[in-house]
C-alpha cells in the first residue's frame, strides 16, 4: 500500500503525480472557458497547443527526476484536460481529500482512480455533498492551514469561485488539532488581473520561512496582516499585480533549498538565488496561459 505524507509546501519531495496533456481537447469555444485567462488567449488567438504543453510539462517532469522524486502521471482521458492535478484532490497528512471540483472538471479524478487503489479506505476522504474545495485554494505550513474561498453570495455569482465554507468548516472537523485560517479572495470572472482564482495565485509558503504574496488578491486587509504576523514583514516576497497575473506565486518548491520556477520571472528568480535558494528555470509560460503553473500542475503525495 502506498504510504501519504504531507504537512508543508517545501519538505523534501519524494512522490507526487504531474498533470498531463495529450490530448487535453485543444482549444476550448469561449463559453466553454471556465477561468478569464483562458477566455483572453482564445479571443486573442494565443490559446496554447498540444506540442507545447507536452513539452513544458516534460521539462517539469525532467527536473522532479533529476531529484530523484518518483513521478506518476494520471491514465489519459480522451479529449480532455488533464494538466491541472492539483485541484482533483489533496493530501493532509496521510489523508487524500477528494475534492469537490466543479462540473466540467469532475471527470479527471477517474486518470488516477487506479492509485486510490493503492491507498487504505480509510485514508481517502471524500467531502459532503455541496462542499466545494479545488486543492490551489488548500495550502499546508506545518500545524496551519490556509484556505482560499468566497462566501455563499460570491462563490453563487462567480464561476471561479470555487471553495466554500462548508468545504473548510469540514476541513476544520477532520483536522481539530490544525490550525485553519480561512482568506476571502478577490474574484473576476473576465479579468484576469483582477482575479485570484485560487489561493497559490496570490500566496504560497516556500521553505526557510520565506513566503510569495500578492497582497491585492485578498479582499481583506486583516488576512494580510495576519500573514505578515505569521512569517515576519521581511521574510515575505511581494510581487506586483503583473507579476501575480503571470503566476510568479504559483512556483513549485522541491525541497526547502531548492525551487522550479518559469525561466522569465527575472525578479523573482534573483531575489530567491540572493536569498540562498537553488531555483530551476523552465519555460512553462503556454501553461500559464490557462491560469495555472507550476502547483497547480502537481499534487504531491509525500514530503520528508
Amino acid at each position: 500500500m502506498s504510504s501519504l505524507n504531507i504537512n508543508n509546501e517545501y519538505g523534501s519531495l519524494t512522490k507526487v503525480i504531474l498533470g498531463v496533456a495529450n490530448s487535453f481537447g485543444g482549444t476550448p469555444q469561449i463559453e466553454e472557458c471556465y477561468d478569464p485567462k483562458s477566455k483572453e488567449n482564445v479571443i486573442n488567438g494565443t490559446f496554447p497547443i498540444e506540442k507545447d504543453l507536452i513539452e513544458e510539462l516534460s521539462g517539469f517532469l525532467h527536473v522532479l527526476e533529476k531529484y530523484n522524486v518518483n513521478v506518476i502521471r494520471p491514465e489519459i482521458i480522451e479529449n480532455y484536460n488533464q494538466i491541472f492535478s492539483r485541484d482533483i484532490a489533496f493530501v493532509i497528512e496521510n489523508k487524500i481529500i477528494v475534492s469537490g471540483i466543479i462540473d466540467e472538471r469532475k471527470k479527471e479524478i477517474e486518470g488516477i482512480k487506479n492509485f486510490f487503489s493503492e491507498i487504505k479506505s480509510e485514508n481517502i476522504i471524500k467531502l459532503e455533498e455541496g462542499s466545494r474545495v479545488e486543492g490551489g485554494d488548500v495550502i499546508l505550513d506545518g500545524e496551519n492551514v490556509y484556505i482560499g474561498y468566497s462566501k455563499d453570495a460570491e462563490f453563487n455569482k462567480y464561476k471561479v469561485a470555487r471553495t466554500n465554507e462548508k468545504a473548510i468548516n469540514q476541513i476544520k472537523d477532520l483536522f481539530p488539532h490544525k490550525k485553519v485560517y480561512s482568506f476571502e479572495l478577490n474574484k473576476s470572472d473576465h479579468n484576469a488581473r483582477e482575479n485570484a482564482l485560487h489561493l497559490d495565485c496570490c500566496f504560497q509558503p516556500i521553505g526557510n520561512k520565506k513566503a510569495i504574496i500578492y497582497e491585492g488578491g485578498f479582499k481583506n486587509t486583516e488576512d494580510i496582516l495576519l500573514l505578515i504576523n505569521k512569517f515576519g514583514n521581511e521574510n515575505l516576497i511581494r510581487i506586483s499585480k503583473e507579476e501575480m497575473y503571470n503566476m510568479n506565486s504559483n512556483v513549485f518548491s522541491i525541497s526547502e533549498n531548492v525551487i522550479v520556477s518559469e525561466i522569465s520571472f527575472k525578479r523573482l528568480n534573483n531575489i530567491l538565488r540572493e536569498l540562498g535558494f537553488i531555483v530551476e528555470e523552465i519555460k512553462f509560460s503556454e501553461i500559464a496561459k490557462m491560469e495555472g503553473l507550476f502547483r497547480c500542475t502537481t499534487l504531491p503525495l509525500q514530503r520528508l
